[in-house]
């Protein structure tokens, strides 16, 4: 979609993207700060494997901080972003045979990875009526003798679901029944949540947990880092003794500039995150207001993250003023991009339909502009 919107203002169309999950505010100036100083002292050479020891040790601290667990250094490991700490972990647990349960909706990525170790995935749907939250007994449905993993994201992409420690805790639950099903947590959006909530991790609430949960996060969302591909895990010392060998053998250790960038971030000024995440809530406000006067539109109000996941199955069905005859939320994507120029991201990419996904990291004036052309698409259906 991202491609194809290119493709359109490149012709001369005045296009309003809304398709990548990017946030469009810059790097502090202090993290771009310490990676010019730490290029320039000449940290410029092969990185150590599983990270520097200075950004590992802070993040073991900020997770013992912010959810008084203690994690050890040893037992972080550094990656090419988040999506190299996803794809480290399922390699390391999954192979031909076994089962992860992803709970839809879900990033795309996740399924592939799975797809890529030769594991089967398994949906586990969260009903929109439900919040997009997993219930406990979706999760205990979906768990055979062959599961191995569990994936949790929240705040959640596509949805912007964020969970409570209740539900959390409920989940936990379930999880003590079948001690042979490990967790990554996906906490990659923990500090983008709107409405006074705080960040609830499975191992926040389930401490016990410990010898097999994995936890995930990175520098990309919430400090407006996606370019300097810096992100970690932790967990079992034996996972992440696997994690590393999966990383030596595609692709060694992180930029080493990048990793000083994302130490200044963790270390430095905070106040900002806050700011940011009261505008994405601003946005957010907007976005939801105007899609839900939109004929046929019923968009949920997300806690949390960059993202709203309208359901349109009124829109399904019915024909374009372009003469597109709309048999799928895929359909409804394209049409709404061509004919009305404004790219969002089918459901079905995401493993639910009918939905599409919107980014709301744009600016309030771009997203009242993209929500009116969607009510004005949506009201000359027939």
């Amino acid at each position: 979609m991202a491609a194809k919107a290119r493709a359109l203002r490149a012709a001369g169309h005045e296009v309003i993207s809304l398709s990548l999950g990017e946030p469009d505010f810059p790097t502090p100036a202090h993290v771009v700060e310490a990676a010019n100083a730490a290029a320039q002292r000449g940290e410029t050479k092969y990185p150590a494997l599983g990270g520097i020891e200075a950004l590992r040790t802070a993040v073991a601290e900020k997770f013992t901080r912010e959810h008084g667990v203690a994690v050890r250094p040893a037992d972080v490991l550094v990656t090419n972003g988040g999506k190299q700490a996803i794809f480290n972990v399922v390699m390391s647990l999954a192979e031909a045979g076994d089962e992860v349960i992803i709970p839809a909706p879900s990033w795309a990525g996740y399924e592939q990875t799975v797809k890529f170790a030769g594991a089967a995935p398994v949906f586990a749907p969260c009903r929109q009526e439900d919040g997009f939250i997993l219930q406990p007994e979706a999760l205990e449905r979906a768990i055979t003798s062959r599961t191995k993993l569990l994936l949790l994201n929240y705040p959640n992409n596509p949805s912007g679901a964020a969970i409570s420690a209740e539900a959390l805790t409920a989940l936990a639950g379930v999880l003590r029944m079948y001690p042979h099903v490990w967790v990554l947590s996906d906490d990659i959006y923990e500090h983008l949540l709107f409405d006074g909530r705080k960040h609830v991790t499975l191992l926040g609430v389930a401490p016990d947990l410990a010898d097999r949960v994995i936890t995930m996060s990175g520098v990309s969302k919430t400090y407006a880092m996606t370019g300097w591909r810096v992100g970690w895990c932790f967990g079992p010392a034996e996972v992440m003794k696997a994690c590393t060998v999966v990383q030596a053998t595609a692709t060694s250790g992180v930029s080493s500039v990048g990793q000083a960038a994302a130490l200044a971030a963790l270390q430095g000024p905070q106040d900002f995150l806050s700011e940011r995440a009261a505008e994405y809530q601003a946005r957010r406000d907007i976005v939801v207001a105007a899609l839900n006067q939109a004929p046929g539109v019923v968009c949920h109000r997300p806690e949390g993250a960059f993202y709203v996941f309208p359901e349109i199955s009124q829109c399904i069905g019915k024909t374009t003023p372009g003469g597109r005859k709309l048999g799928s939320d895929e359909d409804f994507a394209m049409a709404l991009l061509e004919e009305a120029y404004v790219g969002v991201v089918q459901g079905s990419a995401f493993a639910m339909s009918p939905h599409i996904r919107i980014s709301t990291a744009a600016s309030a004036e771009v997203l009242s502009t993209a929500c009116a052309r969607i009510a004005q698409f949506c009201a000359t259906l027939r």
